[in-house]
Formats: structure tokens, C-alpha cells, sequence
């Protein structure tokens, strides 16, 4: 079936200069059973058999069709109305997981515990917070002596300090590092350790031969780091959403989130019947839930204490690189035969690839390949491309629509780029859709008939060696407990494992998040230090399984181009040949 989102909201656009800052409204919690019902039957004669099954089926067939629209359209759910346990983190409250998911969610939540952050002093003083600018770092001396050799770990360690120059003495700041060498089109991503004292260290591998420029990048302060903590608990209804409910000529809209504060009215259950997503709506006054006709973004309500916006000052204290005491390049030499390499003393993480000569090296096995279009529609021929996820992979479907001259989008009548979209080639016989994951999704309004749960969809596709899934799920989350984004992809990850139960061949590609450039409301809603996060949790939930990577936060990393929510063109360019060397490896 062919769907139709509507306009998605524009990020990095001069829309959100418009939106509104109000006190944030009250709401409440709900939590929705949802139950099969069970029919028994004897058997005492071949034809009482075959009339009991006639009507057990006649019955479960009917009341599945009205659990489903009572649960999707018209669910009340009333403030005094007895719930199961839940779970409390701040604002949100959650619905108690099943043993063996709870386990992983406790896990995840202790990989990616932060350091400690200090609390803020009342009233706020920027001057005692970190400051690139009275920050340093420094390159050390090989380990051994020497010429450094392609191979070898660098080691830089940073210092930070305060705005009136003084050291700091914990950790938490967000830091991030990389070499580069610009007439090499060469760049990798470094990893930083922090020593929970006001230093860190970063290191970085030694992968091509020549000149390699260390830089170092103060992302946000640890105290920015205190609010953002702070504001994912207390405020994660900031984003607001809202649905409008219509009756003939009767109109009403209210706000809808998963977290809501509490009401003083009953509220709408939207949540997914299949898959136990969650979504609510505060009821309209005159008219019922199963009225609801769009879903879309209402406005952001900045609601953070005086001063702190200070926190979140671009080419101040916010993605700002932080100088070198002494040189910030080196020259690397070849690795000589039988040399051992030199190794950080410190542990770190795998790295997945880097650039030279401005393509991409996986260094996961991966053998990538460079498509041009000829290559590209060969490598596609016959093949479904299905994509799940927010705009950053819509984007692949744009690229990919771009570079095929017979592939062509078919109007569907929907304005804007939320989707869902749809290109195809009927001589070379490839399809490509996308569509958006399902809400939360900032976007202007579009049909809430058309907001499909990414899992839900994925349980419709009947896969095989010539079915591709694109799964790219993280940008929308960054308001919400990190709770809500590993509940959300373990729904996803159940629908996954039954495709691939059902047909093993199918190729699934899940493509993580990245840097971006930061305003004061993107490091509010869409933080790098939250889509890091989101990062970890999503390579280890899909660790092990048979699925491929498309590493945009260390390809975005390392590339020469500035850090943008949307890649831009030739970053994307190198995705796409990453994703069709896993399609086409030979």
C-alpha cells in the first residue's frame, strides 16, 4: 500500500527562530493492557466440529477487528483508573519491561553512564565553567622514541580550564578529537578518556603516511552537560506535539507526547496495538479518540534557568577547538618490516574506518566499493530498497533517486518530505520507499492514519536476497530518557530478528547517528552528547547479529566537511557506496 506523510518540520531552518517559550502544561501517565481472547471447544462429532470452528474463527476474526480499534482509535484512559506498576524517571513513567529486557535496559543505561556532573551554583557564574579558550592540549612524545610509524597510536592529553584560567578538577565534558590531513582528503576520529579530574586523553591511530593535524573540540562543558541531563528528566515534553481531533464541523486540538504531565482530564491511548509503542493525547472536551485526524508539532518550550543559556554559545564555549601547547601535527613514516607497533596505554575501542584520498577504508573487513551509476543499477537490478528511519535517511532515498536516471518518484501527492516516498525503475525493476519511523516525529501535520511504527512495517515485508532494509532511527529522540529510545529499538530489533527468521538473505543496514552543528536549540533537543549516547546503545543492542553498518558518526567524524544534521552531498555519496558494497560485495 502506498501512504502519504505530509511536511516534515524544517530543522536548521529560520522556522525555529519562531517558536514559542511557554511554561510547560500538566499531563499524566498511562499505561494500556493489552490482552488475546481465547476460545475453547470440544470436539464430539466431525460436523459440531466443523460448525465450532466455523464460529470460533467467525468470533476471533470480529473481536480482533474491534480490539484493534478500540486500542488504536478509541482508548479512554481516566486519571482514577487503577494502573499496573510502572517505572519512574522523573516525568516518565514506564511499564514494568519483561525480566530479560529490563536486564538489557539496566545494562545500557550503566555502559553509558557520564561522569558525574557538577550541580550549578544559584546564582549561575559562567566564569567557573569550562572555557576552550583557557584549555590545552598536547601532543606526547612517541613511546620509545622515534619516528612515529603508520600503526602507531598518538597520545594527546587535555586540560581544561575555567573562563578566569583555573584548572578544573573533575571530569565530565564532552570532548571529541581527530587527525586530519586536508591535502590527503585524509581524516579519522580519535576517542577520548576522561580521567574524572579535569584531564582527558585522546587517542588516535596513525593510518596513512605524511602530515596529520590533531585537533581537539570542547563539544559542552560538563555543566552544560548538568542541564541537558537535567532537562531529559524533568522537561522531556519540551518538544510538544499535538494531534487534532475533527467530528463534521467540530474541531478540537491537544497535546500529545509519551511523556505528558498530569491532567486533569482523561487522555487519548494511541499506543501501538502490535508492537506496545506508546503515544498519547490529552482528550478532546466534546469530541471521542477514535475522531483523531493528524499528528504534528505544536512548538518548543525553552524552559532552562537564568544564565544558562549561556552554557551554549557557539564559537565560545560550544564546539569550540581548544589550542595546542606545543606543534599540533606530526609526520608519519611507513611501517618498517618486523617493526612492532607502538599502542596507547590506554584501552580503547575498536575504530570502523577512516578516510584517504577522500574515500572511505572500513576497517571492519568491510571491502568497500566505489558505485558509479552504471554500478549502481546493476548492483540494485531487481531489488527492493526499504527504508525506515528519520530525514538523515531519507536522504539515501533522495541520493539514490538522484543517480538513476530511470528511476522515478512517483507523486504521491504529499507535500513537503515526510514521506512516505516511493521511486521506480520498471526496466531495471528496483523499488525504493522510505518513511518515517512513527512518532515521536517533529513534523507539521500529516494524517495520523500515516504514522506507522517502523517495526509494524517491517513485520509487513516478506524479505529475501533481494529485499534491502534501511533502518536509520535516532534524530527525534533527543528530548526523551534514554529509556524511551531502547524500548523503541528493541521493538524494532523483535521485528528484525523475525525477518531474518523468515528470510535469512534479507540485507539490513542500520545507519547510527551523527555530529551536527549546534544552536542553542539543538544542543537542547538534539545534543551530539545525546545522539552519542544513542550511538552506544544501538551498536550493542544489534551486536552479534546478522546486520551491516553504515558508520555515520565517525564518517562524519572524519571527514573534511563541517558537521551538519544532514551530511552533506559527497558524505552521503559515501555512504551509499558503503551500503551497496554490503548489497553487492563482489
Amino acid at each position: 500500500m502506498v501512504e502519504i506523510y505530509k511536511t516534515e518540520l524544517g530543522l536548521g531552518t529560520a522556522a525555529h527562530g519562531e517558536l514559542e517559550f511557554k511554561d510547560p502544561n500538566k499531563a499524566v501517565r498511562l499505561t494500556t493492557n493489552m490482552t488475546l481472547v481465547a476460545c475453547a471447544r470440544r470436539e464430539y462429532s466431525a460436523i459440531f466440529l466443523f460448525l465450532a470452528v466455523a464460529v470460533v474463527v467467525f468470533v476471533l476474526h470480529n473481536m480482533e477487528i474491534l480490539q484493534f480499534q478500540n486500542k488504536a482509535n478509541s482508548t479512554i484512559i481516566y486519571p482514577s483508573v487503577p494502573t499496573a506498576p510502572d517505572i519512574n524517571h522523573g516525568l516518565c513513567k514506564f511499564q514494568p519491561l519483561p525480566p530479560e529486557d529490563a536486564r538489557e535496559e539496566r545494562h545500557l543505561i550503566d555502559l553509558i553512564a557520564w561522569p558525574e556532573t557538577p550541580l550549578l551554583p544559584n546564582p549561575f557564574r559562567l566564569e567557573e565553567t569550562s572555557d576552550p579558550a583557557h584549555s590545552t592540549f598536547t601532543i606526547l612524545p612517541r613511546r620509545g622514541g622515534g619516528q612515529w610509524r603508520v600503526g602507531d597510536q598518538l597520545e594527546v592529553v587535555i586540560k581544561i580550564s575555567d573562563f578566569k584560567g583555573r584548572p578544573k578538577k573533575s571530569g565530565g565534558d564532552f570532548l571529541l578529537a581527530r587527525l586530519n590531513n586536508p591535502n590527503l582528503a585524509a581524516g579519522v576520529a580519535g576517542q577520548v578518556v576522561d580521567h574524572l579530574n579535569g584531564s582527558y586523553s585522546a587517542v588516535l591511530s596513525l593510518l596513512w603516511e605524511g602530515r596529520a593535524q590533531v585537533e581537539v573540540m570542547l563539544v559542552h562543558s560538563s555543566e552544560a552537560i548538568t542541564v541537558l541531563t537535567r532537562l531529559n528528566v524533568e522537561q522531556p515534553d519540551r518538544m510538544r506535539f499535538q494531534s487534532t481531533f475533527r467530528a463534521g464541523s467540530v474541531s478540537e486540538t491537544t497535546t500529545c507526547n509519551v511523556c505528558l504531565r498530569q491532567p486533569q482530564y482523561p487522555l487519548c491511548n494511541f499506543t501501538d496495538p502490535r508492537t506496545g509503542e506508546p503515544w498519547f493525547c490529552y482528550k478532546p472536551k466534546s469530541l471521542n479518540c477514535d475522531t483523531r485526524m493528524t499528528h504534528g508539532t505544536e512548538r518548543f518550550v525553552q524552559d532552562i534557568k537564568a544564565g544558562e543559556e549561556t552554557l551554549f554559545q557557539s564559537d565560545i564555549n560550544m564546539k569550540v577547538n581548544i589550542k595546542a601547547t606545543g606543534p599540533s601535527t606530526i609526520d608519519v613514516f611507513p611501517k618498517e618490516e618486523g617493526q612492532p607497533q607502538v599502542k596507547s596505554g590506554i584501552e580503547t575501542s575498536g575504530l570502523f574506518g577512516y578516510y584517504h584520498q577522500g574515500v572511505w577504508r572500513a576497517l571492519d573487513g568491510t571491502a568497500v566499493r566505489q558505485f558509479d551509476t552504471p554500478a549502481t543499477i546493476q548492483c540494485l537490478r531487481s531489488k527492493e530498497v526499504h527504508i525506515f528511519g528519520d530525514s538523515t535517511v531519507r536522504q539515501w532515498f533522495e541520493f539514490i533517486t538522484s543517480v538513476i536516471p530511470d528511476l522515478k518518484e512517483i507523486a504521491l501527492y504529499n507535500p513537503g518530505k515526510a514521506g512516505p516516498h516511493m521511486s521506480v525503475d520498471h526496466v531495471n525493476k528496483i523499488l525504493v520507499m522510505s518513511r518515517f519511523h512513527g512518532v515521536p516525529i517533529r513534523i507539521n501535520s500529516v494524517s495520523s492514519n500515516e504514522v506507522r511504527f517502523a517495526a509494524s512495517e517491517i513485520d509487513g515485508l516478506i524479505g529475501g536476497p533481494n529485499t534491502v532494509v534501511v533502518i536509520g532511527i535516532w534524530a527525534h529522540f533527543g528530548t526523551f530518557p534514554i529509556e524511551v529510545y531502547i524500548r523503541r529499538m528493541q521493538s524494532v530489533r523483535r521485528a528484525v530478528v523475525r525477518l531474518l527468521n523468515r528470510a535469512p538473505a534479507t540485507k539490513v543496514i542500520i545507519r547510527t547517528g551523527n555530529p551536527k552543528a549546534l544552536t542553542l536549540f539543538y544542543a537542547l533537543t538534539n545534543s551530539d552528547w545525546y545522539t552519542l549516547q544513542i550511538d552506544k546503545v544501538l551498536r550493542t543492542m544489534f551486536k552479534g547479529m546478522n546486520v551491516h553498518w553504515v558508520y555515520a558518526w565517525e564518517m562524519v567524524m572524519a571527514h573534511q566537511l563541517p558537521h551538519n544534521l544532514h551530511p552533506l552531498r559527497p558524505i552521503i555519496k559515501d555512504m551509499i557506496d558503503v551500503l551497496l558494497s554490503y548489497v553487492c560485495p563482489k
